[in-house]
């Protein structure tokens, strides 16, 4: 028996979307920072896409792309407003991630946070550009502005970001072990390993977006770092905080543990030259919610 007219238009939408849902979450969650937003752009691009002439559209990657973006920058526009109001430092919603893949996305936490510091236009010409390989007059349609506005735009994006990029980076596999002995040595409150590990310029950044205790500005130096874990360790009994699992967060050597007071919590380390130069944890349950259901969903593997 045929399928209703509006039965296969949705099959239809569903199926010439499966396969472009992954790159748009990624374009989403660099914009935001936040996976849970990202999904609901992605989302609603989907309702558009379905709304939408599509056998009038020749690059369906290319118009959801310009869809999720201008989503993104509406998104953006509400979301200044509250960061202003968040309670302490914010972070992005720390997402587990594998090596770069074909897109080329080695964006890094670190990275993430410099692209904050742009502007929305600045962030999505370097972001479309430089990390999803998009031409600048595809970026002008998305943008609506004209290309050489764009090459601007991402030109000065560039350089704020370059500054940000580790100048003598370690392997993943370095990284990782480097991670693992600081998980020993900061559980134990071991400060001499504890100082071993860190830079002395290091820069230990909590986010618990007044949900849970997390330092409520930033903390300078390889003393204070290693003093906050000693007293931290004497805190809570041996075994209060357990490791659940490692790897990169953000593109950043971390791990995953739960803590005393049952909850999960992130750590993810910026290394340079078999040093920790910054390390950022995550605290806030908001930002911790798609880490309680494993495995992660599809489209952000």
């Amino acid at each position: 028996m045929p399928r209703p007219p509006d039965q296969q238009s949705s099959d239809d939408a569903a199926a010439s979307f499966a396969p472009l849902r992954a790159r748009l979450v990624r374009v989403a969650y660099r914009m935001l920072g936040s996976v849970a937003e990202a999904e609901d752009v992605v989302q609603d691009a989907y309702l558009r896409w379905h709304r939408t002439e599509r056998a009038e559209v020749r690059d369906a990657a290319g118009f959801l792309t310009r869809v999720v973006t201008r989503l993104c920058l509406d998104v953006l526009k509400s979301a200044r407003l509250k960061r202003e109001t968040y309670v302490g430092p914010w972070l992005p919603e720390p997402l587990i991630t594998t090596p770069p893949d074909d897109d080329g996305d080695d964006i890094t936490l670190t990275l993430m946070l410099a692209l904050e510091r742009l502007s929305p236009l600045e962030r999505a010409a370097f972001l479309l550009h430089d990390v999803f390989g998009l031409g600048f007059d595809d970026i002008a349609r998305t943008l609506d502005r004209d290309a050489a506005a764009c090459r601007q735009l991402a030109a000065r994006a560039r350089g704020h970001v370059r500054a940000e990029r580790p100048r003598f980076p370690v392997s993943e596999e370095r990284g990782q072990a480097i991670a693992d002995a600081f998980f020993q040595a900061s559980r134990s409150g071991d400060v001499a390993a504890l100082t071993a590990l860190l830079a002395d310029d290091v820069v230990l950044t909590g986010d618990g977006g007044g949900k849970r205790p997390a330092t409520l500005n930033p903390i300078f130096g390889a003393a204070k770092v290693a003093r906050l874990f000693e007293g931290l360790a004497r805190k809570h009994a041996p075994g209060a905080s357990a490791l659940v699992s490692t790897g990169r967060i953000d593109g950043l050597p971390g791990f995953v543990t739960t803590e005393p007071d049952g909850l999960i919590q992130t750590t993810a380390l910026a290394i340079e030259n078999d040093r920790i130069v910054a390390i950022y944890v995550v605290r806030n349950p908001d930002k911790l919610r798609h880490l309680l259901v494993p495995p992660a969903p599809a489209s952000l593997q």
